[in-house]
């Protein structure tokens, strides 16, 4: 394949601390640090969640907004994806940074089990938040938690509550939620060709899933996501160093499989997105 693969990196997310590994970063200054590095080691999308000075998370615009400078300025044209996931707030608070104009933002679609809760994501509130990245131009990235998922997607893709083409990320390995399963994964790609052929896609793997998703995606074409969100070791012994380093094993797999990693560039012109 000589493709582009698109390597996200999750920077942050709402559960990881320090007292899980010391590389998390927190603040601005350490995630803005911490994601130019994982951008000089390949990847052109940083996904990004902000906390409180505690560690817990928050949907603050202003964070968002102060995130969002640092990592335009330090890493040029790297694609901003903001998080409107709900952990972090509640109702319409989890869209208050789309003002900001992201580049794109993650949108679930539906909702399903998380580890100790119920991921809400009601049919009112998931169409405000598809009607404000339509109006702020920003790109969704759906984040699809269960074959519903996809399905839904389509369909509000179909009746424009979401621009053309879609870009869809499945989510697996989450506690309760759909397993990592290759079987599954087949059946995920099978099925976004089958439904939406002009649709790009992304795979994530949460914890020890991480590495087996990354090369699932790789091999078969699509775009992938790491970072210390999903997963806080490089192996059973071993806590990841950094965003970075998650980047660069992910890249590697990209070499393995002949997929050039895709610059900032050529990641905006394969999902449709404005210049930098």
């Amino acid at each position: 394949m000589s493709n582009p693969c698109i390597i996200c990196v999750a920077i942050t997310g709402s559960v990881p601390r320090k007292e899980d590994n010391p590389a998390v970063p927190v603040t601005i200054a350490e995630q803005v640090e911490s994601t130019q590095a994982a951008y000089e080691a390949g990847a052109s999308i940083a996904h990004c969640h902000v906390r409180n000075d505690d560690q817990t998370p928050t949907s603050d615009p202003d964070k968002f907004a102060a995130l969002k400078e640092g990592i335009e300025k330090h890493c040029p044209g790297m694609i901003v994806q903001l998080s409107t996931g709900g952990r972090s707030g509640a109702g319409q608070a989890r869209g208050g940074m789309l003002p900001l104009r992201p580049d794109m933002a993650s949108l679930s679609v539906g909702s399903n089990n998380f580890p100790t809760r119920v991921y809400e994501n009601p049919p009112e509130l998931v169409d405000w938040l598809a009607s404000e990245m339509l109006k702020y131009d920003v790109k969704p990235e759906i984040e699809a938690f269960d074959l519903s998922h996809i399905f839904q997607a389509v369909k509000m893709s179909a009746d424009g509550r979401l621009k053309k083409p879609l870009y869809i990320q499945f989510v697996m390995g989450v506690m309760n939620a759909m397993p990592v399963d290759k079987e599954v994964f087949d059946f995920y790609v099978h099925t976004l060709k089958r439904l939406a052929p002009d649709a790009q896609w992304c795979g994530a793997g949460v914890g020890a899933g991480q590495i087996l998703v990354n090369e699932w995606s790789i091999a078969a074409g699509g775009h992938t996501r790491t970072g210390l969100e999903d997963n806080v070791r490089l192996d059973r012994n071993t806590l990841a160093p950094s965003n970075a380093a998650l980047v660069e094993r992910a890249a590697t797999l990209c070499a393995k499989y002949d997929r050039p990693v895709a610059t900032p560039a050529q990641a905006r012109e394969i999902l449709g997105l404005r210049s930098a």
